[in-house]
């Protein structure tokens, strides 16, 4: 399936417009971790515990937006955008949200 930040597909055209389509994923971590892996980010160095678990939601969140527009009949989904939000900062708990228009574009290429 495509999908894309642009509102449209290079060399296709977008001939039906199936409705906005999102996928949601909320990550908790252990309390422990994060207070070390925020220890880590003061005195420098990367967090790649978190940043692991964060690209899993991110690839998890993508994967069912796709998901949802296959049900509803697309191909392709444009105007892709990622969210995340932090539900509670003390419990490190993050939402990613990912979400776009499901459209159905025609099959070959456009000359």
């Amino acid at each position: 399936m495509i999908t894309t930040t642009t509102s449209s597909v290079e060399g296709k055209k977008i001939v039906k417009y199936l409705g906005i389509v999102t996928g949601e994923v909320v990550i908790g971590s252990h309390l422990f971790e994060d207070v070390f892996h925020g220890l880590r980010g003061i005195v420098g160095g990367r967090s790649t515990k978190f940043e692991q678990k964060l690209s899993r939601a991110r690839a998890m969140a993508m994967k069912l937006m796709r998901e949802n527009a296959e049900q509803a009949g697309a191909n392709a989904v444009v105007g892709v955008d990622l969210d995340y939000e932090t539900l509670n900062a003390g419990d490190a708990i993050l939402m990613v949200i990912a979400n776009g228009t499901a459209v159905f574009v025609e099959e070959g290429d456009r000359k």
